[in-house]
């Protein structure tokens, strides 16, 4: 990971814990069974790339684009997000823990969390609009002013959504989770 510019490689079993990378590209890389925790991305760029299996918690990624990056089965807790760059920023995740997180003022439509815990995360004024909450744990996640048309989350569990602070035009519940969307009103549903 010393080079520069990265294009097409796989890294295996890297440790990288608390340490430092800036300026670096990685296009159409492959992370495997690798430790970032603590680590900081400085104004790195990776586009088209996939993790997988790896530890990302509290990693930072300060001025780092994400584009289109796929987490699967990945670490990722106290990530904040906010703190990528904006322009193309495209991420999925899939079986990873993203406890904690910040995504904050992010644009993010059509975002798929697949059966992720998703718990005490902060999704204030962010676009979620058609994204996708398949079999994911949302217990404690802020949701303010976050635009949430179209979105899914027929599946998701332990959501606490206010109508009234948020855009939910179109957007998907199951009837089990119709509390999630009330308890700001202090009623009970039997």
């Amino acid at each position: 990971m010393d080079e520069y510019i990265n294009v097409d490689k796989t890294f295996e079993k890297i440790n990288l814990v608390n340490q430092r990378l800036e300026g670096r590209e990685y296009d159409g890389c492959h992370f495997k069974n690798c430790d970032f925790s603590g680590a900081s991305f400085i104004d790195c760029v990776f586009s088209d790339c996939i993790f997988t299996d790896c530890n990302l918690s509290n990693t930072r990624l300060t001025a780092s684009s994400l584009k289109t990056v796929d987490f699967q089965l990945c670490k990722l807790m106290g990530i904040r997000f906010d703190e990528c760059q904006n322009f193309l920023f495209s991420v999925s995740f899939s079986d990873s823990n993203l406890d904690y997180s910040w995504f904050t003022n992010k644009k993010i439509p059509k975002t798929v969390f697949k059966n992720c815990s998703i718990r005490e995360v902060n999704f204030t004024d962010t676009d979620l609009t058609k994204a996708v909450f398949d079999g994911s744990n949302l217990a404690g996640t802020i949701f303010n002013q976050t635009k949430l048309m179209e979105a899914n989350f027929s599946t998701a569990v332990n959501y606490n959504i206010n109508p009234e602070q948020n855009f939910l035009k179109k957007a998907v519940f199951s009837l089990s989770g119709v509390e999630g969307l009330l308890q700001q009103y202090n009623i009970k549903i039997i």
